[in-house]
Formats: C-alpha cells, structure tokens, sequence
C-alpha cells in the first residue's frame, strides 16, 4: 500500500481528524472499529472524506503536517473540492 494523509470526520463539516499511515485500508478499519483509543473513538470520527496517495512516507508526513497548520476553513474547503457530500469515502476503497 502506499502511504497516505486522510481526513476523517464524524459528520458533514463536523469535527476533522487528520492522520498519515503507510496502508489506509487498515487504519481507516481501525478506527471505525475503535479499535484507536484516544480522540477519534472519543469524537466518533469513523468517516473517511478524504485522502491522497503518496510515493514517499516522507513527503505524506510532510503534507500532514501542513494540513495540521491549516485553518479549519481551509481543510473543509479542500474536502470539498472532491467530496462536497462529505460521502463515506471507504467504499470506493476497499
């Protein structure tokens, strides 16, 4: 798998949750699962509304981190951008 930055969300334009992972399928499971203690199983954020492949785990971190620095306003915008019905994006995943 190819490491990936996504975004998560417990509703439409809700609350966001941003991680990086080397296999996306996995990690998204694990969090819809709770099987991730902390602020996603605590918030209820399960879906996945966004996410872009990486060649380099490297350069995944690197745009996480800018993502993290992002204005709210600006992470919904880019969700947006390709998922304005802040669909469940899993399906067309796994």
């Amino acid at each position: 798998m190819e490491p990936a930055v996504y975004i998560l969300a417990n509703m439409p334009r809700g609350t966001l949750y941003i991680g990086v992972t080397s296999d996306l399928p996995r990690r998204v499971a694990q969090h819809q699962s709770g099987h991730i203690p902390g602020f996603t199983a605590r918030y209820g954020v399960k879906r996945l509304v966004y996410f872009e492949l990486h060649d380099r785990m490297g350069d995944a971190i690197q745009r996480e981190r800018q993502l993290k620095a992002w204005r709210r306003a600006w992470k919904i915008e880019l969700v947006e951008t390709v998922n304005l019905e802040w669909r469940d994006l899993c399906g067309d995943l796994f």
